[in-house]
């Protein structure tokens, strides 16, 4: 296990050197001048000298190659540069702003785990019943529902009608139920299906019929094999899913104004802050390869046919 972990690092530094190059090329291919942004930030008339002067300030008159490396030495060593609208440290802003971000990502997944894996057991294994019938209509609803709207909703019948829950911004408990509950709603009927759908075709395969043979509990076939064995293609899911949700939920963020990644990455658009452009896009792709990795490393956990290269 530890020498495929190792493995599975050194095989991710190539990726990560992608996406490090590929975010510096895509924002550099964009309309704008970061010096013209950088002064219009600070309040400073952008006059030609005051241009010129700044690009060699930041050393953007250098060729593109030479700023990519100088720029990613600076993040080996985690120095992502200064914001030009805050003028802060911009790793210290990620971090202030990824902190509610993996709050309300924490609270969403355990809402769909606590809601879509019961009742994708419970449809599976009443297939045809009204229980089954009504687990599916509602994760039809689920996925049918963009999120912006659903929000819209909750902030209007459980904050505005029934003034249950504050509406914006992030301090109690109750600021976090309706965004975390926003944000969970989608990927609960598609985890739901997915789970029915695993459930379903794992019931018919043959190591089933063997353990019914043998005089198995059906509660202990369904419970260490069967679904077990199903939840490989719902963690598969959930692996891009909590990339996705760490990484900032971007429409959920903006219409709760909760401050976290999503909102951060926004502003950072609307001001034309491209420095803290470049380090929010670098730290999503870290964020989506690192859950992959778990994902991988989970595996073994849940199904003991999968072994590891090297293993005996």
């Amino acid at each position: 296990m530890g020498w495929f972990i190792v493995k599975r690092l050194t095989s991710l530094l190539p990726i990560l050197l992608g996406i490090s190059l590929i975010t510096f090329i895509l924002l550099h291919l964009t309309p704008g001048d970061p010096a013209v942004a950088y002064l219009r930030a600070s309040h400073i008339p952008p006059t030609d000298e005051a241009v010129a002067s700044l690009r060699a300030e930041l050393g953007l008159d250098k060729p593109l190659y030479i700023q990519y490396v100088n720029w990613l030495g600076k993040v080996v060593q985690l120095d992502l540069g200064i914001s030009y609208v805050s003028k802060k440290s911009i790793w210290d802003e990620i971090i202030l702003h990824f902190l509610p971000t993996l709050q309300l990502a924490c609270a969403s997944l355990l809402l769909i785990i606590f809601i879509s894996v019961p009742l994708g057991m419970i449809s599976a294994l009443y297939k045809g019943k009204l229980i089954d019938q009504v687990s599916r209509m509602l994760a039809f609803v689920s996925v049918s529902m963009p999120a912006f709207w659903l929000g819209f909703l909750f902030i209007y019948f459980l904050s505005v009608k029934l003034d249950l829950f504050p509406v914006l911004g992030r301090g109690t408990f109750a600021h976090l139920v309706l965004p975390a509950l926003t944000l969970a709603f989608p990927y609960i009927g598609t985890y739901m299906r997915l789970l029915r759908t695993s459930m379903l075709e794992n019931l018919n395969e043959p190591f089933v019929v063997y353990a019914r043979a043998r005089g198995l509990r059906e509660s202990l076939i369904i419970g260490r094999h069967v679904f077990k064995k199903s939840l490989l293609p719902v963690l598969t899911g959930l692996g891009m899913s909590i990339g996705n949700m760490l990484s900032g939920a971007v429409i959920v963020e903006t219409v709760f104004a909760w401050p976290g990644m999503g909102s951060l990455f926004v502003t950072s658009i609307l001001h034309r802050d491209y420095p803290m452009i470049q380090s929010c896009l670098l730290f999503m792709g870290v964020i989506f390869v690192v859950c992959n990795l778990l994902v991988d490393i989970a595996y073994a956990f849940l199904d003991p046919r999968i072994k590891w290269e090297g293993e005996q």
